[in-house]
Order: structure tokens, then C-alpha cells, then sequence
């Protein structure tokens, strides 16, 4: 275990032209190019992940988990040694407290601070950022052209918004490009959240969406696995049975709409028999506004991510 202790981290202070933005719309991958003919790979950058809290931690163990990058090429900061010490014990990595020193050296830069710190962090680090080095900020709400503004200079950013089952390796990341990041960085960029589940590339504008859809959808979808055991229960059914039957149907569920590429509506009527029970339980739905009401849920998330930066 390696651990370098140091102050508290604390606020600090040749352009080149700038790369073309990547173009990304709804797709899963940036490319179809053998590995070695897309630039930097993976497994041979150096790390630096800036924040190591859940987020960051989840991120450590899915690229550390599955030998994506090597131990010693990986440093994590925070700003307790409590949480340096516990990182450092869990992954085998060096950490510190200093982000400064933790960027030099490093070719890729998880930033995953949260969005009331993230201008003191970048404050603290620009002068040290070189334009060969990538910024993948998981920062909520925060927009590249913002990050680009503390920056100062043509470093290239990546945004990205994971969600929590990431930490199983089971997430959905969101990912948009800045305006200095090339086909390259994205690349480098989706490599690093493919270990943690399934990316998708966006423009930037719809990254509120993004938010409101995916990253808090869990929530949601907490929210109907909890009723649908309580239904179970309701009908005498023990209530840990209850929850295993839901959770699984709905992963179920899930993984078919994915890997049939059918449309929901279509794997809904593959269910529903004429006259049978399911479309009861369908009209109960219908009734209840259950439609109408997730629709609006991520509507009015949505909203609350645009005014969030805002505060």
C-alpha cells in the first residue's frame, strides 16, 4: 500500500489549435477502428481519479476490478486522510491529498467532486493541466463550455453522468464531448465507463435529459419494484419472496428490451393475452396515470438539473 500524506488540498491559480468536437449523437460506441489505430488505450494510462467518494470509488473498483488499468499507474485523491487511508487499503493504490500531485504524471483525469467544489478543484489544478492530458468530469449539472471557462486553457473535457448501478457494473453513462476533445479522447472516454455497464454518446444539450432519465431513474424504478412487492404482499405473499419476484422481472424485463432491440410496447402485447389477467392489471395502471406520472418525472427532473448550477 502506498500512501503520501500532505496539507490539505487548497485553491490555486502555448495554446494549441483546437481538436474537432466529436460528433456523438445516439450511439453506444464512438468507433468501429481497431484498438490500435484509435490512439491511447486504456490499460497503459496513467490515472488520476480527483474525489474518491462513492462515485469515485465505484469508478476505482470497475477499472481496478476487471484489470482494465493497473494498480500503479492509478492515484486517487480526498480531502481526509481518513478516506485516503481507507482507499489506499481497499484498492493497493497510491492517494493523496493533494490533487495537484496527483495529476502530474497522469494522462487521464476522473474528476468527481461535487458540483459546489468543482471550480476550487479546477483553481487548484490548471496551471498543472497539459493539453496531452484528458479531464472526464462526472460532475452533475456542470457543463463542458463551464468547465472550459475555470480551465482557461484548450485542455479537452469529456462530460460524463453515470448512475449508481454502476457500482455493480451495471451502470448507464451518458457521455458528451467539449470543445478541444478529439475522436481519440472519446474513445479513451468510453473505455472507462464501458467497465462499469453501457455507454451511450450525446450532444450536450440533452445531457439534462440524460440526468433526469438514467441517473436518477433508479430512484424511479426503486419506487415500482417497492410497489409491486407490496402488491405481493398484499395477496399473502412473504415480503422478501415478494421483492426477489419483482426485482427479477423488472431485470427481466430489462435485459429484454435490450437484447431483443424490439420496442417495449411490442414486448408488452407478447405478455397480454385477450381476456386474460395481465391486461387488468394493465388498465389499473392506465387508471392510476402511471404513464403520465414517470413521464412527468423526468420532465420535472429535467428542469431541476438545468437550475441546479444555478443553486
Amino acid at each position: 500500500m502506498m500512501e503520501t500524506h500532505r496539507d490539505e488540498a487548497k485553491p490555486g491559480g502555448g495554446a494549441r489549435e483546437p481538436r474537432p468536437r466529436s460528433r456523438n449523437g445516439s450511439e453506444s460506441r464512438a468507433n468501429s477502428e481497431p484498438a490500435a489505430e484509435r490512439g491511447r488505450a486504456l490499460a497503459s494510462c496513467k490515472v488520476a481519479v480527483v474525489g474518491a467518494g462513492k462515485l469515485g470509488e465505484a469508478l476505482l473498483g470497475g477499472l481496478l476490478g476487471n484489470k482494465s488499468v493497473l494498480a500503479e499507474n492509478v492515484v486517487a485523491t480526498a480531502a481526509h486522510r481518513s478516506r485516503t487511508q481507507a482507499v489506499a487499503k481497499k484498492f493497493h493504490i497510491r492517494t493523496e491529498l493533494q490533487n495537484r500531485a496527483a495529476i502530474e504524471g497522469a494522462d487521464l483525469i476522473l474528476l468527481t467532486v461535487k458540483p459546489q467544489t468543482v471550480e476550487e478543484v479546477l483553481l487548484e489544478i490548471r496551471e498543472s493541466l497539459r493539453e496531452t492530458q484528458l479531464v472526464v468530469s462526472s460532475v452533475a449539472s456542470v457543463s463542458t463550455a463551464h468547465l472550459e471557462k475555470i480551465i482557461g486553457r484548450r485542455i479537452p473535457v469529456v462530460r460524463a453522468m453515470p448512475n449508481t448501478p454502476c457500482v455493480i457494473g451495471a451502470g448507464m453513462t451518458g457521455l458528451c464531448a467539449g470543445r478541444y476533445v478529439s475522436k481519440d479522447d472519446m474513445e479513451l472516454a468510453q473505455q472507462v465507463f464501458d467497465c462499469l455497464g453501457r455507454t451511450v454518446l450525446v450532444d450536450e444539450k440533452h445531457m439534462d435529459a440524460v440526468t433526469a432519465l438514467s441517473a436518477s431513474g433508479p430512484a424511479y424504478i426503486y419506487m415500482v419494484i417497492e410497489s409491486l412487492a407490496e402488491g405481493g404482499v398484499k395477496m399473502g405473499l412473504p415480503r422478501e419472496v415478494a421483492t426477489q419476484l419483482a426485482a427479477q422481472t423488472l431485470l427481466g424485463a430489462a435485459r429484454m428490451v435490450l437484447e431483443t432491440g424490439e420496442h417495449p410496447a411490442l414486448l408488452k402485447d407478447t405478455v397480454t393475452t385477450p381476456a386474460g389477467c395481465t391486461i387488468d392489471g394493465i388498465l389499473e395502471l392506465e387508471e392510476g396515470g402511471l404513464r403520465v406520472t414517470l413521464i412527468k418525472a423526468v420532465v420535472r427532473a429535467t428542469q431541476r438539473a438545468k437550475e441546479l448550477l444555478r443553486g
